[in-house]
């Protein structure tokens, strides 16, 4: 696993120094389907770098709602950048959707690559806003039956390995309505 961490932090513009300490300081773990990483509302002392497996995040309403914000899968990085910047408890949960294999790495480890300027901590910063700019281009100007399909054109494997119940929630839409957009989509199919 951990020369998987130093090929993904190589990669992101990481010195000799930062992959030592990522390597010596990470925490291995196997975790199985359906484990917390972190509650929503607590303090996050890791991120984590998943290895293989996938993770969610997701906001939980006092009704028991839940909205996915991500959804993070081999080779992915899974940092609350606002509870970083904003030194606050995390706004969402973080969990194991099936059996994973990450790396856990110390939030002071991150705190003193972002006091240092580091590359990689800008550079995974800006990652990050890279995905959530796409993801907000995604929600506004896609109907739902666009962001079905394009969820399913880039992330086709992704499909295989989550419920319709998760897929609805990361589309923004309800279960009803996936299963009423697959209908459709289905019979376009079979039209075709």
């Amino acid at each position: 696993m951990k020369s998987a961490l130093t090929a993904f932090l190589r990669q992101h513009g990481a010195t000799d120094h930062e992959i030592e300490q990522a390597t010596n300081q990470g925490e291995p773990l196997e975790l199985p389907t359906r484990h917390i990483l972190l509650n929503q509302g607590e303090e996050p002392t890791y991120c984590y770098f998943l290895h293989d497996g996938i993770c969610h995040a997701c906001y939980l309403t006092p009704e028991g709602k839940q909205f996915s914000k991500e959804f993070y899968w081999d080779q992915d990085v899974l940092i609350g950048f606002e509870s970083l910047l904003g030194n606050m408890p995390s706004p969402f949960l973080l969990e194991t959707l099936n059996a994973s294999r990450l790396i856990a790495l110390p939030i002071a480890l991150l705190k003193e690559w972002r006091q240092q300027h580091s590359v990689l901590y800008r550079t995974l910063l800006e990652r990050q806003l890279q995905f959530k700019e796409h993801k907000e281009r995604f929600m506004l100007i896609h109907s739902p039956e666009e962001r079905y399909l394009l969820f399913t054109s880039n992330f086709p494997d992704l499909t295989e390995r989550l419920s319709d119940y998760q897929i609805a929630s990361y589309l923004g839409i309800t279960s009803t309505s996936l299963s009423r957009i697959k209908k459709r989509c289905q019979q376009q199919n079979d039209e075709n």
